[in-house]
């Protein structure tokens, strides 16, 4: 359904996007991940035809943006961070308003659907209060209708859930899932839980490249050579790590504090007494779990829970941003490097870079294949 291929968007001597590709099926939750200024918003506008691209192209349902505008904005529902509303309307003439340059011109169809969306959102009590007194969260309701009013086969969420409050997180996102059964989806968040819970694949870019594109849990599963298990354990602490560190491919064991965090026997002792919680790294490819549980039972102690840590969405996101940015302080690119003039946002606003950057040279990566085996410290 999306289709972008080697997209690139100059500013000047400013290069917001680099030879970006990627593409998204039907049906499919695409979580669209970067930090501030890393061109996710750019993206965003050139594949809803708010802005062109300086090169590549981008297609929406097979009709290319920049070619077929129009019939490719048909398929589109947009969701911008900041939603443009008319505070002097209630959200039933706003969406009417909506509904009628949408090109859903009958008005039994449009009551129709403007009630079956306003329903499915929750804002059918606020209907007839002027939007300029509804709250923040109303209001991104009432953005998230109108990018839903006519049924376009894309939707393209740009935080859609700022503002609003917990049991109204937990509704869109439950919304989101239900789209994504028969929508194509693409979700930017700084909120990376909300992407581990929705979405089927994630995009990482960073600096204007793509530095990363799987699903989330192959992002997990890889994101480490080794294998680090946690372990409860009933028993005195200096047999336990006797015990562990002669397993089978351990590589280091030690106690851990309450906090999650390296510790001593004292720090620990916030478990029933004589119980201690312990972390394992095993030797790069091995699966240490067997070894260890026939270790702590043999020599004499109770093992009460064996667990494998899988590193969280954020801890993949970090890492994948790090290993980025070291390539680049190292020379890993041809091009030369940005220089941020510190400001927190470089994704463009009204046609113009938010935080220009200055370049002290052109880069293409030496490398230009993104492979999963990148997010590996």
């Amino acid at each position: 359904m999306i289709e972008v291929e080697n997209l690139t968007k100059d500013y000047g001597s400013f290069q917001a996007l680099r030879d970006v590709t990627f593409s998204v099926e039907r049906g499919e939750i695409l979580g669209f991940l970067g930090p501030n200024g890393a061109g996710k918003t750019t993206t965003m506008r050139i594949i809803t035809g708010f802005i062109p691209a300086t090169s590549g192209s981008v297609r929406v349902a097979g009709y290319d943006v920049a070619d077929k505008s129009l019939e490719a904005r048909k398929h589109l529902g947009y969701l911008p961070e900041t939603v443009p509303l008319y505070m002097e309307l209630t959200p039933t003439e706003y969406l009417d308003f909506r509904a009628r340059i949408t090109g859903i011109t009958g008005s039994r169809e449009r009551k129709a659907r403007i009630g079956e969306v306003m329903d499915r959102l929750n804002i059918v009590d606020v209907a007839n209060k002027q939007i300029g007194n509804l709250s923040r969260g109303y209001r991104q309701r009432v953005g998230l209708a109108q990018a839903m009013l006519h049924n376009p086969d894309v939707l393209i969420l740009d935080e859609p859930t700022v503002g609003l409050d917990p049991v109204q997180i937990t509704g869109v996102r439950e919304l989101i899932r239900e789209l994504g059964q028969d929508h194509t989806v693409i979700l930017s968040t700084h909120i990376l839980a909300e992407v581990s819970m929705v979405c089927d694949r994630v995009v990482i870019i960073n600096r204007g490249r793509l530095v990363a594109l799987d699903t989330p849990v192959h992002l997990a599963s890889t994101a480490t050579e080794s294998q680090t298990v946690h372990l409860e354990v009933a028993g005195s602490p200096s047999t336990v790590l006797a015990a562990l560190r002669t397993a089978p491919s351990v590589a280091s064991a030690g106690l851990l504090s309450a906090d999650g965090q390296n510790g001593t026997a004292a720090a620990a002792e916030s478990l029933p007494a004589g119980t201690y919680n312990y972390q394992v790294e095993g030797a790069p490819g091995a699966d240490v779990r067997s070894g260890l549980a026939s270790a702590i039972v043999g020599s004499g102690n109770q093992l009460l829970e064996l667990k494998v840590y899988r590193p969280s969405l954020e801890d993949i996101f970090i890492s994948v941003i790090s290993q980025d940015e070291q390539a680049a302080a190292e020379g890993a690119y041809d091009e030369d490097e940005w220089t941020d003039d510190g400001s927190d946002d470089g994704d463009v606003e009204d046609g113009e870079p938010d935080a220009p950057k200055t370049k002290q040279g052109a880069a293409e990566p030496k490398d230009r294949v993104v492979t999963r085996r990148r997010v590996r410290g």
